[in-house]
């Protein structure tokens, strides 16, 4: 799974039908793709219980598009400046060992998970929606953003997802990665997914 095919699936040509040239080429360069949970992952809302627990709503959209880049040998990883054990329940749903929280500096924390991974910054990408996102964002070879970011926060993004963030905007990233690396066809084959949870 790890190696793309030879010939590009019709989807893969769909998927990136409106995405320029020059993010085609930081996509195809993506061995890392880091993410921040709330406001991506997540529509950014909190919800608190009678107990004070934190509640998250996320999309299975969402942690399939993540599974299927981990699947595709594509480093995952979430870092986000909050803390609570729902982001490590989500993270140990899908397999991801890559997660840190409770982060000041997202840029350094980009830096540091690359160096871990023994790769250059211009090999990872960074989906982030806030201040606090920017400087893994300018950092990343690829930032991407959602639709709800303020203004000063997307500019600084190569694209923009079309759906909000915690409803599918995290999947389309994952989707044009994958297009992008001629690695989504072949989740279009026959019995790709066995049993247990997909999302």
């Amino acid at each position: 799974m790890n190696q793309p095919t030879s010939i590009p699936h019709p989807a893969e040509a769909l998927v990136l039908a409106r995405i320029p040239a020059e993010t085609r080429k930081r996509l195809a360069r993506v061995r890392l793709m880091v993410f921040d949970v709330d406001g991506v992952l997540t529509d950014g809302s909190l919800w608190y219980g009678e107990h004070g627990e934190t509640v998250k709503r996320f999309n299975a959209l969402d942690g399939h598009g993540l599974k299927m880049l981990a699947a595709s040998g594509i480093k995952v990883a979430l870092v986000t400046g909050r803390e609570g054990p729902v982001v490590d329940r989500r993270a140990a749903e899908l397999g991801l060992r890559d997660v840190l929280q409770n982060v000041r500096d997202k840029g350094e924390a980009l830096a540091t998970l690359a160096s871990r991974h023994l790769l250059n910054l211009d090999e990872t990408g960074f989906m982030g929606d806030d201040l606090i996102d920017l400087p893994a964002m300018q950092r990343a070879g690829f930032a991407a953003s959602v639709p709800e970011a303020p203004a000063y926060v997307a500019q600084a993004a190569h694209w923009i997802a079309t759906r909000a963030g915690g409803h599918g905007a995290a999947r389309e990233c994952c989707d044009i990665i994958l297009a992008s690396q001629n690695r989504l066809g072949a989740f279009f084959q026959p019995g790709r997914f066995g049993p247990g949870v997909v999302q």
